[in-house]
């Protein structure tokens, strides 16, 4: 995660009352063109939902999606969170961990209803939280070793099976720098070898796969059955393939990915549920790109 994706940007109360006006009534039901959950990953309007978070949800739910996945708490308490989607009429189908790892992620995806726990990058958690130094966080992603990748697939199955005793089920999210290769080895392909796939699932973020110069089709075909969730995301031809954690997020097909091979081969796979995720910088903002994907996304097969 880079030190943009962390930091957070504030959205206005008139900037949000205008984007409900132009997203229209509520009931224009976002289509689902893969037959299967599609929401959206609340990182993408994280900005908004730190200065209003109920408005925000509801401006969500008013694009048309009913399912979301989680980027952070807000200081907002289970019950609080679980009130204010239930308010907005949405509901939250998977929660992604933050610093306080597995154990501050159970008691919200039990309260909210969600089915699956989601991790990135499993290294140490700093002790001190509030004193997360992304520069070192960044030098220390940039030094991983096969070693460390193994020892991250061993802990990924640890907290797999720490979740399926909770009755859910453990997801690894991947960004582009699993895909520098060390030596002759991806990472990416021994994470997918070292995980148990009865603990761990996948959740393939297809921007970050393209960002880093691989194929998601090609990975979603040969593991098809590895794979939980995906996160649409696309993205411009900017300083692409890297495996630096960097990006320029597009409009759902406005980018460089081939949505028409894309979907169909998300469609064959054991893929349950699917989030739109968008990377800053946003043009012209979060809601206006939500919105647009949408337009995009809908009867697509």
């Amino acid at each position: 995660m880079t030190a943009s994706r962390r930091d957070f940007l504030i959205g206005t109360g008139s900037a949000l009352a205008a984007s409900a006006l132009a997203f229209g009534h509520p009931s224009r039901l976002f289509a689902n063109p893969l037959g299967k959950p599609i929401g959206l990953q609340l990182y993408t309007v994280r900005e908004q939902l730190e200065k209003d978070y109920d408005g925000t949800l509801r401006l969500v739910a008013a694009i048309g999606y009913r399912e979301v996945e989680t980027a952070g708490f807000f200081g907002k308490k289970p019950a609080e969170i679980k009130k204010s989607l239930q308010a907005a009429g949405l509901h939250c189908g998977s929660v992604h961990m933050g610093m306080g790892g597995l154990e501050e992620a159970l008691p919200y995806a039990t309260e909210l209803g969600a089915k699956y726990v989601i991790s990135s990058v499993t290294l140490p958690k700093p002790t001190n939280p509030s004193k997360f130094d992304v520069k070192a966080f960044m030098a220390q992603l940039a030094a991983l070793t096969l070693d460390d990748y193994k020892s991250m697939a061993q802990r990924c199955n640890e907290l797999g099976e720490q979740a399926k005793k909770a009755g859910l089920q453990f997801g690894y999210h991947n960004h582009n720098l699993e895909f520098r290769k060390i030596g002759d080895v991806v990472p990416y392909d021994l994470l997918l070898k070292e995980t148990d796939p009865a603990l761990v699932g996948m959740e393939m973020d297809i921007g970050w796969v393209v960002a880093g110069g691989a194929d998601p089709v090609a990975y979603l075909t040969k593991y098809p059955s590895r794979y939980i969730s995906v996160h649409i995301k696309d993205l411009k031809n900017e300083g692409i393939p890297n495996t630096n954690m960097k990006m320029t997020s597009a409009i759902i097909g406005k980018g460089i990915i081939d949505w028409s091979k894309v979907l169909p081969a998300i469609k064959k796979s054991s893929v349950r549920s699917a989030y739109l995720e968008l990377e800053e910088p946003y043009d012209p903002s979060p809601l206006g790109m939500v919105q647009a994907s949408a337009e995009y996304l809908k009867g697509k097969i």
